[in-house]
């Protein structure tokens, strides 16, 4: 198991924003109207969240803290080189840490931030997936856990978008925010998923890992993937599993859709992701790297 020793102190928790389901329970049966999502302070709350867009990629970017921590230990999620400084302006505004810099996969559509900040934060590391055999500080693998401060992501693999694809997911416990979120990747999209002909990609992993890594949890954990092309923001376990139009096929219905979807080659794919294999930056890799794993 992965271990990243932080400072652990229990202090009274801060007030901060976080998305929350207006009903108090969402029944595994849904009824057939979108669910309403509002954004509220509640007492005792841990974790402050942050949803970042970058348009030209269609790519969001998540700041996640412990702000109940003396010393407000952050992360970001999949960084873009391009809103790099938009990012680190708003975690010094609002006075976080920044530790890691993370991916949920090695990105075919744009650059990763990651080595950028890494150049520009010292002591920040990036993580990234082992089995996506790119470079990064901390090499992550099933059921590893990311800890900032006093909260912690759980690692679940979900290949089938790309062979290193992994979903971080907040979390289980009465000191861990509530609902759960799940941050996918590409893996799984509101209302869809992303494409597996190229990057070692499979249907049926996709299917595979979905339902087994996604699915299973909660049908309240509030579902964040890496990109959305419709305006849309958050989704939920429960959502997904009665409406995603592709992932309530069964396997064969699934892999025939993924096999005639006709996609044009990624435009940012022979930039990205040899730059994203080597941490964003291309001279990052003559640089030595630090792999920590099980």
């Amino acid at each position: 198991m992965l271990r990243i020793s932080l400072l652990r102190v229990s202090l009274p928790c801060s007030s901060s924003p976080i998305f929350s389901l207006s009903q108090s329970h969402l029944h595994s049966k849904l009824r057939p109207q979108a669910m309403a999502y509002t954004t509220s302070s509640q007492n005792n709350n841990k974790l402050l969240f942050r949803q970042l867009f970058e348009k030209e990629s269609s790519t969001y970017t998540y700041l996640l803290a412990d702000v109940s921590h003396p010393d407000k230990p952050a992360l970001l999620i999949d960084p873009v080189d391009k809103t790099v400084e938009r990012d680190l302006t708003l975690v010094k505004e609002l006075g976080l840490k920044l530790i890691y810099a993370m991916n949920t996969h090695v990105h075919a559509d744009h650059v990763t931030g990651t080595g950028l900040i890494k150049t520009k934060v010292p002591g920040v590391k990036s993580v990234i997936s082992k089995v996506s055999n790119s470079k990064a500080d901390v090499l992550i693998e099933a059921d590893d856990k990311i800890r900032f401060g006093d909260l912690f992501l759980e690692v679940r693999p979900t290949p089938g978008h790309t062979l290193g694809c992994i979903t971080y997911v907040t979390g289980d416990g009465p000191d861990q925010p509530q609902p759960r979120m799940a941050f996918t990747g590409d893996a799984l999209l509101i209302r869809g998923c992303g494409r597996t002909d190229f990057q070692g990609g499979s249907s049926l992993q996709l299917y595979k890992s979905v339902h087994s890594q996604i699915f299973t949890l909660p049908k309240d954990t509030l579902i964040y993937p890496a990109h959305d092309y419709k305006g849309f923001t958050v989704s939920t376990v429960g959502e997904e599993m009665l409406y995603n139009p592709r992932l309530t096929k069964d396997e064969e219905g699934f892999k025939n859709i993924m096999e005639n979807l006709n996609l044009s080659y990624p435009k940012m794919i022979d930039i990205a992701v040899p730059a994203n294999m080597v941490c964003g930056l291309q001279d990052l890799a003559a640089m030595p790297v630090e792999a920590t794993s099980n």
